[in-house]
């Protein structure tokens, strides 16, 4: 058995990040599956047409199907998600991946665009929950 280098709960100590972890994999199996389903232009039709029904077609908590109906990618990444599946509900929709990330950050695209330009986040105060900084 390997030892590992830091302890797994250190990972839920980095401000805005969600490392997906093995558990986080198990929680998003099956939005997971449901995000696969769209990559077939007949499903994107049938989850379009009727998206409750589509979505009840998986084994996903309730809170997963209400994050979905509400397009909110950063409720699904707190419930398991992981983003190179998520996109696949934003590419549905006709969003652009930078659509898409900038939602889950409270910046229009054009501001979360410029973010990055300069540099992106600072790492000043986003360095620990538990320390503050």
């Amino acid at each position: 058995m390997r030892a590992r280098l830091y302890a797994l709960s250190e990972l839920e100590d980095i401000p805005g990040t969600r490392v997906f972890t093995a558990r986080r994999s198990r929680q998003g199996y099956h939005l997971h599956k449901f995000c696969m389903s769209l990559m077939q232009e007949e499903n994107r039709e049938q989850f379009l047409a009727d998206e409750r029904a589509y979505l009840d077609r998986f084994r996903m908590t309730e809170e997963q199907k209400q994050a979905v109906l509400a397009r909110d990618l950063g409720r699904l990444i707190d419930l398991g998600g992981n983003m190179y599946f998520l996109v696949k509900i934003a590419s549905t929709d006709g969003w652009s991946a930078q659509k898409a990330v900038s939602s889950m950050s409270g910046m229009s695209a054009d501001e979360y665009a410029a973010m990055m330009r300069e540099g992106g986040r600072s790492p000043e105060g986003n360095r620990s929950i538990r320390e503050g900084s």
